[in-house]
Order: structure tokens, then C-alpha cells, then sequence
């Protein structure tokens, strides 16, 4: 049976248990997605990060327990992480190639990592007609923020 390393990470807080959690697993090569889906249910997290290492830096994967996904910040700064911590690399820039968003750098400035999010151009949409009626009631302003986020969410395509 092969054994491989992985981490567990607190991203966002310098305590155990605190922030938001992911699993992170250097590979040496990418397994068969199958496998890292049950890699993944193992975990039991919201988020593993599986990374390979190449020319330009690394090539970068997240899973749910259900499936992969297109983007997690917190899992990507979390692989930063062990890179820089457990496998003392030297720069102070990753990057990373992504499937789904394209590259992605961290960048490294003593104890702060800094990831360089993609940006999308957003363009206006037409709520559906029952979020229009709702927002329409006496409950305006406490679902103003849902059509927001709506917007938002169907223009990323997330």
C-alpha cells in the first residue's frame, strides 16, 4: 500500500482547532480522480488540497467529499502553507496552475500569505420573477442582500 503525507491546516488563525480547516497532500504525481475523492472522504473536511509539483510551481486541485471543485481559498493558502513551511521552499512566491481558474499566486511577506484571487467581469442580471416578488414585499429590506448575492453568485457561475 502507498503512503501519503498530508496535513492538516488552520487557515486564518495561529491556534489549533481555530480558522477554517483543510487537509493538503503533496503528490508526486496525480492519482486517478476516484482516488482522490475517496482521499478527500477520508479527510473528512470541507476542503482537501492535492498539489503536484512542476516547471512553474505547482499544479493545484481542491475536493469536497462529494467532488472536485473549481476554487478554495482558504484550501489553496493552506497548501501555500505546507509549501512554505513543511517543504522549506525558498521563494517568496507559489504558483499555481489551476484547472478551472487558471493561475493563482501566493505570495509570501514574513508570517502573511497573500493569494491573488481571479477577477470576473460581472455583468447586470434580471432576478427570477419570484425572488422579484419577494423583494417586491414588506420584506424588502431583509432580502436586498439575497438578490446581491444571487447576482453574484450566477455571474461567477459558482
Amino acid at each position: 500500500m502507498q503512503e501519503i503525507d498530508f496535513y492538516m491546516i488552520d487557515a486564518f488563525s495561529s491556534t489549533a482547532f481555530g480558522g477554517n480547516a483543510a487537509a493538503v497532500c503533496p503528490l508526486a504525481e496525480w492519482l486517478p480522480d476516484q482516488t482522490l475523492l475517496k482521499m478527500a472522504k477520508q479527510h473528512n473536511q470541507s476542503e482537501t488540497a492535492f498539489f503536484v509539483a512542476n516547471d512553474k510551481g505547482f499544479e493545484l486541485r481542491w475536493f469536497t467529499t462529494k467532488a472536485e471543485i473549481n476554487l478554495c481559498g482558504h484550501a489553496t493558502l493552506a497548501a501555500a502553507h505546507v509549501i512554505f513551511e513543511h517543504l522549506a521552499y525558498p521563494d517568496t512566491a507559489i504558483h499555481f496552475d489551476t484547472r478551472f481558474v487558471g493561475p493563482l499566486t501566493v505570495t509570501r511577506n514574513g508570517d502573511w500569505l497573500t493569494l491573488d484571487f481571479p477577477a470576473w467581469e460581472t455583468e447586470s442580471v434580471t432576478p427570477p420573477p419570484l425572488l422579484r416578488k419577494r423583494w417586491a414585499s414588506r420584506n424588502a429590506k431583509k432580502c436586498a442582500w439575497h438578490v446581491i448575492t444571487w447576482s453574484s453568485w450566477r455571474i461567477n457561475g459558482r
